[in-house]
């Protein structure tokens, strides 16, 4: 059997937009050891440096453990290395107040909740948010911040089925906090495994991908969904608040998980196969195929993505104009 290479495919003569006239994939960063690159994907443009989180590890006592490392992409050859800043767990991460803020999925023994770090070194961290009025988070997944400064956060039960968070104390939900009033709100519930969660470039439109077709213990499901919903903000009594819940797109390989927004407002979220990408109105525009799939992935600098393959950093370039919505490069 032929060995599977990375490479475009095309589901809609719009694809050749995000595409551009010379698109490439190459990976840049390898290290077989260990699966190190898995999540977040958090870049830093003043320093160029990349944060990711790796999947789960097994640390000196042969506790559970997540890497966080450093990637500086400024010049070539790629630098990298591992950081210590006490995060316990840590999972997706966003841009916030010159650092990032990271999901911190917790232990039996420490609660879960979203931490703000530093990105010099000693890497500060300070707690942002670490329950719901009294009660744990299960183990938040991923994090998003709105124009208005509020933050946005999954919070499915996969540290539970994977043996390393205490029994639910919260269904499998969506939060908004804000760190002004120290508010936070339940906005959407129903879901399997809630994941993945962006912004449409407008704001008026969230998505948020259902993965419940694998649980925490690595039992599958092709009846369960691997979808992403979208979700219409609206404002009530001054609040925001999610509408007209609706099936955006459901991947055919694996699961949606982390997922981002460009400028024109194309979705694409990390899946089994690799990239996919759909329209605004959830048409399937192509795929960046990757052997193993992505989980997360990151914009960079213009028209460049940076994607994790558990034990590679891939590094693609598309169009010019195809820019991420969160940092507008």
């Amino acid at each position: 059997m032929a060995k599977e290479e990375a490479r475009f495919v095309s589901n809609h003569e719009s694809f050749a937009k995000v595409l551009g006239r010379e698109p490439t994939i190459r990976m840049c960063v390898e290290d077989e050891s260990q699966p190190w690159a898995h999540e977040a994907g958090v870049y830093i443009p003043s320093t160029g440096d990349l944060f990711i989180t790796s999947n789960r590890l097994t640390g000196p006592g042969g506790e559970p453990k997540i890497a966080i490392t450093r990637v500086n992409i400024a010049k070539e050859p790629f630098v990298r290395e591992e950081i210590d800043c006490g995060i316990i767990m840590a999972n997706g991460g966003v841009n916030y107040k010159n650092g990032v803020l990271f999901c911190s999925q917790g232990t039996k023994e420490t609660p879960s909740g979203l931490w703000h770090m530093e990105v010099e070194a000693p890497y500060k961290t300070t707690l942002v948010v670490d329950g719901f009025h009294g009660r744990q988070f299960n183990s938040p997944n991923d994090v998003v911040v709105h124009n208005d400064g509020s933050i946005w956060f999954t919070d499915p039960i996969y540290g539970f089925e994977q043996g390393f968070r205490t029994s639910p104390q919260l269904p499998n939900q969506v939060y908004r906090y804000d760190p002004r009033s120290k508010s936070i709100r339940a906005m959407a519930d129903g879901f399997g495994r809630p994941n993945g969660i962006s912004f449409s470039p407008d704001q008026t439109t969230v998505y948020i991908t259902d993965t419940d077709f694998i649980h925490g213990d690595g039992t599958t499901d092709s009846c369960r969904p691997a979808t992403i919903y979208a979700f219409d903000v609206i404002y009530r009594s001054e609040q925001p608040f999610l509408a007209n819940r609706r099936l955006f797109a459901m991947a055919d390989n694996g699961i949606p998980d982390g997922i981002k927004c460009d400028k024109s407002g194309n979705v694409y979220s990390g899946c089994g196969d690799g990239i996919h990408v759909w329209s605004p109105g959830g048409v399937l525009l192509g795929k960046i195929v990757i052997p193993g799939g992505v989980a997360n992935f990151c914009f960079c600098r213009r028209g460049e993505i940076l994607a994790m393959n558990e034990t590679r950093l891939w590094q693609i370039k598309l169009a010019p104009t195809a820019i991420g919505s969160l940092l507008k490069l």
